[in-house]
């Protein structure tokens, strides 16, 4: 597999604007609110293999 090397006249470097702040807090708002969403399905599918566990387990006799 060889390089790939950028052609004459073209530059790869991009320089993104600073955010406002507005955009920062709805950025922040985004992060915290799917954070928060994927943290309720952990939970949920954790508790499920639980229980699934505990019940296909047999009592030591």
């Amino acid at each position: 597999m060889g390089l790939i090397k950028e052609p004459e006249g073209v530059d790869f470097v991009i320089q993104s604007p600073p955010l406002t702040d507005k955009e920062r807090i709805e950025i922040s708002e985004f992060i915290r609110t799917r954070k928060l969403q994927n943290k309720s399905k952990v939970t949920a599918t954790i508790s499920k293999k639980r229980i699934r566990h505990s019940v296909l387990k047999k009592p030591n006799a």
